[in-house]
């Protein structure tokens, strides 16, 4: 039953609307107060909640006497609720295309000012893991570059966070520049790698896309979280200390 309730609030109803019609389902055309004693909601709401199920073609109502009764429709009129849905997402989907010039435009101009965000846990590394890989797809070259730490690395591979990352990235075709500290460490595919140590892995993993900067680190928990820095002029920095770094290494 439980199973059923979540699939109609996923199909659109409230819990109230939800209760209300598997009553409805069940005892068959039905009196406001017998359905409000069933379900354990007031009439005021509970006859709310028939108004909307009736509009969404679940729920009809007749007159019997002086009483109006209430009964739900055959529950295939549930396809016909999910085809709207369905219909009411694809338009949606339409109208982003033709605004969203406009709010990536009111976006950019918000960029001019630095932004950092914070991200905790393995969900928040595997956002900030998932942000370097968009933002690189997009880019003309698909590269980014990173600091890697033999320390950090395995917390971004938590089956929690980004197992299949560097899978990802291949599939992509984005390259990747790595200069390592710490043991450990291989060639994967559109990778270069070089190592400034291999001694131990530095405790904060860097990377250097798309005019932001990313930092990951272990609290003292051991449970990763991250920054990521927008700034134009901070990312400009830090590529040109990476890219000197770089030519010095072999």
């Amino acid at each position: 039953m439980e199973d059923l309730k979540s699939f109609l609030k996923d199909a659109g109803l409230d819990e109230k609307e939800t209760l209300i019609y598997l009553s409805l389902l069940q005892t068959g055309p039905t009196a406001i107060r017998k359905i409000a004693e069933m379900s354990g909601i007031n009439r005021g709401t509970t006859y709310e909640a028939l108004k909307k199920l009736k509009n969404l073609g679940l729920v009809a109502y007749f007159h019997q006497g002086k009483h109006q009764h209430f009964v739900a429709e055959n529950p295939k009129n549930l396809f016909k609720l999910i085809t709207r849905k369905k219909n009411e997402v694809e338009n949606l989907e339409s109208q982003l295309e033709d605004f969203a010039p406009a709010l990536e435009s009111l976006f950019n101009s918000e960029m001019q000012r630095p932004v950092v965000k914070f991200y905790e846990n393995y969900s928040g590394i595997r956002s900030i893991l998932e942000d370097v890989l968009d933002r690189a797809e997009n880019e003309k070259m698909k590269e980014y570059e990173v600091y890697s730490s033999s320390a950090i690395s395995p917390y971004l591979y938590h089956k929690n966070a980004f197992p299949n990352f560097t899978e990802e990235r291949i599939k992509r075709k984005i390259s990747v520049r790595a200069i390592a500290t710490g043991p450990g460490g291989k060639i994967r595919g559109n990778d270069e790698r070089k190592w400034l140590s291999k001694k131990e892995g530095s405790p904060t993993y860097t990377l250097i896309y798309s005019g932001k900067i990313a930092m990951i680190s272990l609290g003292r928990n051991k449970i990763p979280h991250g920054v990521i820095i927008e700034d134009q002029e901070i990312f400009k920095t830090q590529k040109l200390i990476f890219d000197s770094l770089w030519k010095f290494l072999k």
